[in-house]
């Protein structure tokens, strides 16, 4: 489907070497240097500098070759796509997910999903982290998507998409005057945060015990199960909370909450497919795939 000088191109430049390349697309090194050759004279323009036995890109190569990598991404895709037309599928996916992907991350992915392959039917537990493994464990459903990884040797982790934990405020509050904070006085501001057992609340305070701040050496006010239950005491209270960014991003953008700095705490994380260890059904592969681009596409990866 590419041009195939694009390609030999490519290929050239990822090796630095036209007998590297050769080997890889299996053709002659003349054949290499043959359509080098051709796209630098229909570009008008040098792609490599030739040192001796040493190749390295010249300004236009650099420029040619992140182009490139932009269009073959684009060929890969369009293959993804028109193989899902073709690959009719049948039966059922039984999912787990934590509650912030679940709420939050899935329900567009679900939809298009459906839109695909209406002849699967999904059923989709929402749980916190801990209770999604053991449903996994228990092969109660067959993948689960959670906010991070145990130590548990029976399950596989595959990451899904980064996230970012961010302390937020209601703009009603009077926290809201803030705009950052230090550490000392995160030890003072009332918190609510989730339930014990919640990938959230295992990679809060993971990082904080990085900066030797224990969770129970917070002002923890309360715990709550979810996190809308969260959003609503806010709402309510003149509390901060630690939510996913992407459980708040509407009303953020909304101007209902606002993001507090917190000095030098940078709370990240991966949210992952598990799986019991071993090759997972075609079913769930392919929903990994499909979700995997289709987060590639949402967020332009």
């Amino acid at each position: 489907m590419s041009d195939i000088r694009l390609k030999v191109f490519h290929t050239v430049a990822s090796h630095l070497s036209f007998t590297k390349a050769a080997d890889v697309l299996c053709i002659t090194q003349p054949a290499v240097t043959k359509n080098i050759k051709e796209l630098e004279t229909e570009l008008d323009i040098r792609l490599f500098e030739r040192r001796g036995n040493k190749i390295t890109l010249t300004e236009a190569g650099e420029i040619l070759y992140r182009h490139a990598e932009s269009i073959f991404e684009i060929y890969r895709k369009i293959q993804y796509d028109l193989g899902l037309l073709k690959e009719k599928q049948a039966g059922e996916l039984l999912l787990g997910a934590s509650t912030t992907l679940s709420h939050y991350i899935l329900p567009p992915i679900l939809a298009n999903f459906y839109k695909h392959f209406q002849d699967i039917r999904i059923s989709l537990l929402d749980a916190n982290t801990e209770k999604i493994e053991e449903a996994v464990l228990q092969k109660k459903v067959v993948l689960g998507i959670v906010e991070g990884k145990s130590k548990n040797k029976d399950l596989k982790y595959v990451p899904f998409l980064k996230d970012e934990i961010v302390a937020v405020v209601h703009t009603s509050q009077e926290l809201a005057n803030k705009d950052r904070i230090g550490k000392e006085e995160l030890l003072s501001i009332p918190l609510v945060l989730r339930e014990n057992g919640s990938g959230s609340l295992e990679i809060i305070a993971h990082e904080l015990r990085k900066h030797d701040i224990p969770i129970n050496g917070l002002n923890l006010i309360m715990q709550l199960g979810s996190t809308e239950s969260i959003k609503s005491f806010l709402a309510n209270s003149n509390c901060m909370a630690l939510l996913s960014i992407s459980a708040v991003s509407k009303e953020i953008v909304e101007g209902q909450f606002k993001v507090i700095d917190i000095d030098d705490i940078d709370i990240k994380r991966v949210f992952y497919f598990t799986y019991l260890q071993g090759q997972l059904e075609k079913i769930p592969e392919m929903f990994v795939r499909f979700a995997q681009n289709s987060i590639t596409k949402s967020y332009n990866l």
